[in-house]
């Protein structure tokens, strides 16, 4: 098998990436609604940031996965 930038990824590890890819985007949805329910100012910034954490990761892993296709 010869290396490349490009290399298309194993059925299985794109499984695991599409896997993690929907956990992002629950987290994500989860946390916003957390946040929409807080009354406490802190913890409503920590659902924020949390929701923002998942936002991010789901963007890298779905940047990462297009670079591959």
């Amino acid at each position: 098998m010869v290396a490349t930038s490009n290399m298309q990824i194993e059925a299985n590890n794109l499984k695991v990436i599409e896997d993690q890819l929907g956990y992002e985007a629950l987290l994500n949805k989860k946390f916003s609604q957390y946040s929409q329910m807080c009354t406490d100012s802190q913890l409503k910034n920590l659902c924020n940031e949390a929701c923002q954490t998942h936002k991010d990761n789901f963007n890298s892993l779905k940047s990462y996965l297009d670079s591959h296709q």
